[in-house]
């Protein structure tokens, strides 16, 4: 089995030593510094423990080295996919996988749904549908991230928390690619559930991204001041509700109710959300992937969202302020 890691940042990196470890045939492709250290000294994993692991790895920014792949697992930002989809044509071969970890709604969202939106392409997420086109969605295999992590320097990555990324086919089958990637990831030692209801935990997850994130940019705050705060916690609060509409007529079924969501936040702790830490480095912020998306689905549903309208327009407006953000 030949796996890629494209974006083999903090996330895709530590997936890519984990499966070195255990003699996986991963590859990886990254670029700049980090890029140049991991084929000069290999790619080095911190633990929550503490001791160091170096690997070395297959590592490239030509997809073109790495030739055609059994799955391709994408951990870049939603808006640095669809520019780099013609690049990535070399590792996709007749029964190539490609597995989305990517934050936010995906892009094949609607394939497979088995209702009248079947098909449904999202703008937001894929303008011009140049993954919907370039990939095919029958190819596409669903994960939602769990684990965080971050590059401390080139070639180094500190694992901080988690080690589940759930895997789910469009239809919620148990499909033999599904199950197959899941027990590689396993014997890795991850975690790596097949669920037959992914979309679900997709929203979870979307929820906090949804409204702590750009909650946080505009304001600076730390998850455990906007969580608690008389005046953010209900304007996030009611970003989820609307969400939770849209989400509900899609078909959606939320495990936990809204305020345990919000609290679950707060009791994260001081975190500064990847919004926050992308505004604050200077780098290309997550807007449409994570809002835009799920004010794109209220048109599509007929949900109104003024509040998510409200705090969208406010920050693609920070976001361009600080030339971060160009739509």
């Amino acid at each position: 089995m030949k796996i890629c890691v494209f974006g083999a940042g903090a996330i895709g990196g530590y997936m890519g030593v984990k499966l070195a470890q255990v003699g996986a045939d991963v590859s990886l492709v990254a670029r700049g510094p980090h890029l140049a250290a991991m084929q000069d000294k290999g790619l080095t994993l911190i633990e929550e423990d503490g001791a160091p692991q170096t690997v070395q790895v297959t590592a490239s920014d030509n997809p073109a080295d790495l030739g055609s792949q059994d799955y391709v697992i994408i951990t870049l930002k939603a808006h640095s996919v669809p520019p780099v989809v013609p690049k990535m044509q070399p590792l996709i071969g007749e029964n190539t996988t490609i597995v989305s970890g990517v934050n936010g709604v995906p892009w094949w969202y609607f394939h497979k749904i088995g209702t009248d939106l079947e098909g449904t392409r999202l703008q937001t997420v894929d303008p011009g549908n140049v993954q919907w086109d370039g990939f095919g969605p029958d190819r596409a295999l669903g994960c939602v991230v769990y684990p965080a992590a971050e590059v401390i320097e080139p070639g180094v990555i500190k694992h901080i928390e988690g080690n589940r990324f759930s895997l789910g086919e469009p239809d919620g089958s148990k499909s033999e690619r599904a199950t197959a990637l899941s027990k590689a990831l396993t014997e890795a030692g991850l975690k790596a559930p097949v669920r037959p209801r992914l979309r679900d935990e997709i929203w979870v997850k979307l929820w906090g991204n949804l409204s702590f994130n750009p909650i946080s940019a505009l304001t600076h705050a730390t998850l455990d001041v906007l969580c608690t705060d008389e005046g953010t916690r209900p304007v996030a609060r009611s970003m989820m509700v609307e969400a939770q509409t849209i989400a509900e007529k899609l078909g959606v079924k939320f495990p936990i109710d809204v305020d345990r969501r919000i609290d679950g936040g707060a009791a994260v702790g001081a975190h500064r959300t990847s919004m926050l830490q992308d505004l604050d480095q200077g780098r290309p912020m997550e807007i449409d992937a994570l809002v835009g998306s799920v004010q794109e689905l209220g048109r599509i549903t007929d949900t109104p969202t003024p509040t998510i309208d409200t705090v969208l327009a406010l920050i693609k407006l920070r976001a361009r302020t600080a030339g971060l953000y160009h739509g």
